[in-house]
């Protein structure tokens, strides 16, 4: 069953697309701007790859709880988990989905690569990256992050398992030599073969000690799930930009055409505070500025801030928050 679905990443290519027209963004600015859209726009795709494949496998069984796009904070350290997989014998699968639509290549000491027009670019170990997850997740479960299941006063702990997902159109190049974790990166087509061989290898008669029952599997991952703490990136400071500005009538025409392709999340379009200005009117003209205030402490915001919350209206019952008061909403 499915738990929890992946948060809805358009408003953050709306606010990078927007930031194209800021006055302070040369041309090399620009480049890196349209660069982090198209990573994002691959990772979007990699992660939806992923989660049909999960979905036609595990998204009606009530033997395994599916949770996409988790993040959990602990010790002041960040898990950026995307697909998370749990069955009744507590088996955790941590899967890291990646879109290398060329490819990627692993040396012998373990060095990746990818590509971009068949040149070789160095990139970070996705096994590495999928490690850290599995530590801090290990440790949040340790800590008492959430009440684990127990049987006879002793807690049943969960056994940590790691994959990396690679999109099935591309290569895969694996070096000769023997690397550590490189038999936890799959084709995404791959998947429910590799964790079901996995299970059925594993013929360790103590894990049915482990087995837990739907109703208890279900509210562990929810559970699991209501420790999700979004982030809201502040693009502009990324590429140091003013985060003060605000984008011109046209980028905000062309924003609110971005904004009816996710209609059906937002449950229709929703009119920004500046539509309402009266042309030629200078008092009014400002009145939009005056508008975009949280709804609950009553503080200024930037037009990026409240645009975050008209594309989750369901979240925010409509409402307009700063920053802080978005994570008590």
């Amino acid at each position: 069953m499915i738990i929890k679905n992946a948060d809805d990443k358009q408003c953050q290519i709306e606010a990078l697309q927007t930031l194209l027209a800021h006055p302070g963004a040369d041309s090399s600015t620009k480049r890196r701007i349209e660069r982090e859209i198209l990573n994002i726009k691959a990772g979007i795709r990699g992660e939806e790859e992923a989660a049909y494949e999960i979905k036609v496998h595990w998204g009606e069984s009530k033997n395994w709880v599916v949770i996409h796009d988790l993040r959990i904070e602990h010790g002041g350290l960040v898990a950026q988990i995307d697909h998370l997989l749990i069955n009744r014998f507590m088996e955790v699968w941590v899967c890291e989905s990646k879109h290398f639509s060329e490819g990627i290549a692993i040396n012998e000491h373990g060095e990746f690569s990818t590509f971009r027009g068949s040149k070789p670019y160095g990139v970070s170990s996705p096994i590495e990256q999928n490690n850290k997850h599995l530590l801090i997740l290990k440790r949040f479960f340790d800590s008492g992050g959430i009440a684990l299941p127990t049987r006879m006063g002793l807690t049943i702990k969960p056994t940590l398992k790691s994959l990396v997902l690679i999109s099935n159109g591309a290569r895969i190049s694996r070096p000769k030599a023997r690397i550590d974790g490189i038999e936890s990166i799959i084709k995404i087509d791959q998947l429910f073969k590799t964790i079901d061989k996995a299970i059925d290898d594993n013929n360790n008669p103590l894990n049915i000690a482990k087995l837990i029952g739907q109703e208890t599997l279900k509210d562990l991952g929810e559970k699991i799930a209501q420790c999700h703490k979004p982030i809201q990136f502040d693009w502009a400071a990324k590429f140091g930009l003013s985060s003060s500005w605000q984008p011109p009538l046209a980028a905000l025409a062309s924003s609110l055409e971005t904004l009816k392709a996710v209609k059906t999340t937002m449950g229709g379009p929703e009119k920004p505070p500046q539509a309402e200005a009266k042309a030629g009117s200078t008092d009014e003209a400002k009145k939009p500025k005056q508008k975009l205030v949280c709804h609950s402490c009553g503080v200024s915001i930037t037009y990026n801030v409240a645009k975050f919350c008209w594309v989750n209206k369901k979240r925010f019952a409509g409402n307009i928050y700063c920053m802080e008061c978005q994570k008590k909403a």
